[in-house]
């Protein structure tokens, strides 16, 4: 997809207006401007134009997202340089430069860079072992030149991570958590009301199956935020919230609880979808509809505390779940099939009350994980 000149400027303009994801690309982008020029204009007053290139270049593998991320490329990359020149330097003198050498050199350099402790940049081996080679003919001022040329690049790249260090945005990814548990909440508290309604159309049901599906994907777009703020808090110098260091494990925790209960809630919506398109739904009583939005309403309840940004209070959890496994058992109890019950509208409560069952557990379950004492 093109991005339009509107476009760009109202990135920008979020950019500056806001903390957020485009602020952060914006002082990357900055930073990343700013070291590599600097160090291409110094490499290019103390090293010579052959192996000068080799320090803005070297500057943008130091300057990742996160400051984790960009000491790891960098270390990776020197290793990777370093072990490429060497290659080249040995073979260069030993064997001499010709056709059969740089061969050798590629076949070492490949199988080298396939160790796992280079990472991506494995592929750098051979590189640098090709100009080291081939443009300095394996000799020692040329690859002395191009490893300062490197460190160069290095220290612009991470002193300006360093001057600079990314955003924290832990309380952030906490709001994002409570929002979307607050949305299931609604969400449920809607269907609950199906549930009641004289005469809830295909529509209805149809909107609420959305939402679910956009509550799933959001839950899958806030467990990638945690994970990349997590690796974000690690060697950041920037303070955060106080609690930090168990903030975002507990929220990534939130986050496999509330997608637990989304699969049980959609498994709901499908059966309220085929009891409606069956005619089912007219035939179930309407004390059992009244127990079951009841119960849901409790469940939803239940969500809404476990989603908390702050740390949730184990007697009110304990207390609504409690609710909920009580009404659990009286729906179970006051659900029993009667003798003119037809046996289809017997099994579609029994698989509603499953479902209500597995949600009201997986939520007590998710609830000790987040805390033993509940």
């Amino acid at each position: 997809m093109r991005t339009t000149g509107y476009d760009a400027v109202g990135y920008v303009r979020r950019g500056v207006a806001r903390p957020g994801s485009e602020r952060d690309d914006l002082l990357l982008s900055a930073k990343t401007v700013v070291a590599a020029t600097g160090a291409w204009v110094l490499a290019r007053y103390l090293l010579p134009p052959a192996v000068s290139t080799f320090a803005p270049f070297t500057a943008l593998v130091a300057l990742q997202a996160t400051l984790y991320r960009s000491v790891r490329d960098c270390t990776q990359y020197l290793i990777a340089m370093t072990v490429g020149a060497a290659l080249a330097a040995t073979l260069a003198a030993a064997a001499g430069i010709h056709g059969w050498t740089f061969g050798l050199l590629t076949l070492l350099a490949l199988a080298v860079g396939r160790f796992r402790p280079l990472g991506a940049h494995g592929t750098q081996v051979a590189i640098v072992g090709f100009f080291a080679f081939s443009s300095g003919h394996g000799r020692i001022d040329y690859i002395g030149h191009l490893v300062a040329s490197v460190a160069i690049g290095a220290a612009f790249g991470l002193t300006a991570h360093l001057v600079l260090a990314p955003a924290r945005h832990t309380r952030h990814r906490q709001e994002a958590v409570a929002e979307l548990f607050g949305g299931v909440h609604e969400r449920v508290g809607e269907l609950a009301d199906l549930f009641e309604a004289d005469a809830p159309d295909e529509q209805q049901v149809r909107r609420l199956r959305s939402e679910w599906r956009r509550l799933s994907a959001d839950a899958d777009r806030i467990r990638f935020a945690i994970d990349a703020e997590t690796e974000n808090s690690r060697l950041n110098p920037r303070r955060t919230v106080d609690g930090a260091h168990d903030a975002l494990p507990r929220a990534h925790r939130a986050v496999d609880v509330v997608q637990r209960c989304l699969d049980h809630v959609r498994s709901i919506s499908r059966s309220l979808a085929y009891a409606l398109d069956s005619g089912e739904l007219e035939a179930l009583p309407d004390p059992f509809c009244s127990l079951y939005a009841t119960l849901l309403r409790t469940a939803a309840d239940a969500m809404e505390q476990v989603g908390r940004a702050e740390r949730i209070d184990p007697s009110l959890v304990r207390e609504v779940l409690g609710r909920a496994s009580a009404e659990l058992e009286d729906a179970h109890r006051r659900t029993l099939p009667s003798p003119g019950a037809r046996p289809s509208v017997s099994a579609l409560q029994g698989t509603l009350l499953t479902d209500a069952g597995r949600l009201v557990e997986d939520l007590r379950q998710g609830c000790r994980t987040l805390d033993p004492a509940v």
